[in-house]
């Protein structure tokens, strides 16, 4: 392997950055802020949307797709989305190249194959999803729609970083249209529970789920609703959100519905989405010096077996380790065998030590002779001996044990880089030398809010649901408050 990692002491964002592309996950490639999503990084994606996919269409939505492709005007007509994502656009004008005369081999936009109106590159797809639902929505008896699509989208993003932010990503987005604003809500909420759900459950990721404060609310929305996470270096991540729209994208596309009593309503909204973005929580959540730190559950590898072997000797001990490989596979477990005769075993362990993998299993000859086998789990470098005999049944639960014990690390971390204060000095102190959330009254104006962003870099990540109301005093400005918002610096 190569040299080591820089520590997340010494540099976070450059251990990050490193770490991304030496385990497999991405690169930088030749579009400016665009990324390569390698092999091994779109294993995990595809790990994690599968299980999504599979949460959404148990919770009755269907997938559909829709052009990157929004007219111009379409994406005008809802004005708070619109402004909201204009200086992010990329924007198509003309549809043909031709040969440049004056410079032989190069190619030029062809001025004659100006398109007639302009189109926007899909930065999100409220637009033209409900330019389409216009169509699809005529009674009640098409109500519910649930829809969600699997797409990507482009942001202009001038500062990027693998998987955090980059102008163009992947990621799934929900458009769902309701008879009435209890059932939008409903919905909304329902999504938010299921990205906590996935969070929690399959990331090993812990959340606290709150709504967004106006200014931090999604363009175009009456709510937002979020899921927060903290990482290693203190600061916090958005890791989903789910919007109630109200009518706004129903009024401004027309989409209305006859009601059982014979009149005619405008439809209630909402979206919701993640995306990989989430590659990035999963990174910086819990993977350390050393490489990545994958949660079972999503780890394309779950169980890696080195054979240990003298030269000659491979193929009859890949013959005894078959059944140990069987057994394991049969349990629904990833398995892979690394048989490479071009590298030592002191490589590979390197290697997959850096690729996240969960449990090492290590075996020769003479380990199959006395019925042992050593086992290295990655999330705590424990390596023991176990009984050959067992062996299947002991990495299966030994699986489910790491993926609780990298639950129960990431959240003691939060809990105890999160602190309640009641001065603006305290909170400054506390951001600045002790990062994480900090719990804090304010008096819930936007201008309060913009004005710590401006002193401090924090934002007000999120109002927790679970946090009951607390009378209190503002810590700005001394007016009164009645609950603690999470604020903490953010990606």
């Amino acid at each position: 392997m190569s040299k080591k990692l820089p520590t997340r002491q010494e540099d976070y964002s450059l251990w990050y950055n490193e770490l991304v592309k030496r385990a497999g996950l991405a690169e930088n490639s030749a579009v400016r802020g665009c990324m390569v999503i390698k092999p091994y990084g779109y294993a995990i994606w595809e790990k994690m949307q599968r299980q999504l996919d599979d949460m959404f269409k148990r919770t009755g939505h269907e997938n559909a797709y829709f052009p990157i492709f929004i007219p111009k005007s379409l994406f005008e007509a809802e004005e708070k989305n619109a402004e909201g994502f204009a200086k992010e656009c990329a924007v198509v004008t003309h549809y043909r190249l031709q040969t440049d005369p004056d410079h032989p081999g190069k190619l030029r936009v062809d001025p004659a194959a100006k398109l007639e109106e302009e189109l926007v590159v899909r930065p999100t797809s409220e637009a033209i999803i409900w330019s389409t639902y216009k169509n699809w929505v005529q009674s009640y008896r098409d109500l519910p729609l649930l829809i969600n699509q699997w797409a990507n989208v482009v942001r202009w993003e001038m500062r990027t970083r693998l998987f955090l932010r980059t102008a163009e990503f992947l990621w799934q987005e929900g458009h769902t249209a309701h008879a009435t604003a209890e059932e939008a809500v409903a919905e909304t909420r329902q999504m938010l529970d299921v990205y906590a759900e996935f969070a929690e459950e399959h990331m090993a990721l812990p959340i606290i789920k709150g709504v967004k404060t106006p200014n931090e609310r999604f363009a175009g929305a009456e709510d937002t609703y979020c899921i927060e996470a903290l990482m290693q270096d203190g600061k916090a991540l958005q890791a989903g959100t789910s919007h109630f729209l109200g009518q706004n994208f129903a009024k401004a596309f027309d989409v209305t519905y006859a009601t059982k009593e014979g009149g005619l309503e405008h439809v209630w909204g909402t979206s919701w989405g993640v995306s990989t973005r989430l590659m990035g929580a999963l990174v910086m959540a819990h993977s350390d010096d050393e490489g990545l730190v994958l949660p079972p559950k999503l780890a394309p590898i779950q169980v890696v077996i080195v054979p240990i072997y003298k030269t000659g000797e491979l193929d009859a001990l890949l013959e005894r380790i078959r059944p140990i490989q069987q057994g394991l596979i049969a349990r629904g477990i990833a398995v892979k065998v690394d048989s490479r005769d071009t590298e030592r075993p002191g490589f590979k362990f390197a290697e997959w030590e850096m690729k996240g993998v969960p449990v090492r299993l290590a075996i020769g000859a003479r380990d199959l002779d006395n019925g042992t086998v050593e086992v290295a789990r990655r999330d705590t470098k424990e390596k023991m001996s176990l009984p050959l005999a067992d062996i299947v049944a002991s990495v299966d639960q030994l699986l489910n044990d790491i993926q609780l014990n990298i639950y129960a690390k990431a959240k003691k971390f939060r809990e105890t880089h999160t602190t309640r204060v009641d001065s603006y000095d305290e909170f400054k102190r506390v951001l600045d030398n002790e990062a994480g959330f900090v719990l804090a009254h304010y008096d819930g104006t936007s201008e309060t809010e913009e004005r710590i962003k401006d002193e401090t870099k924090a934002t007000v990540r999120c109002l927790a649901l679970n946090e009951p109301d607390e009378d209190g005093i503002c810590m700005v400005t001394g007016k009164p408050s009645t609950r603690r918002a999470y604020f903490a610096r953010a990606y």
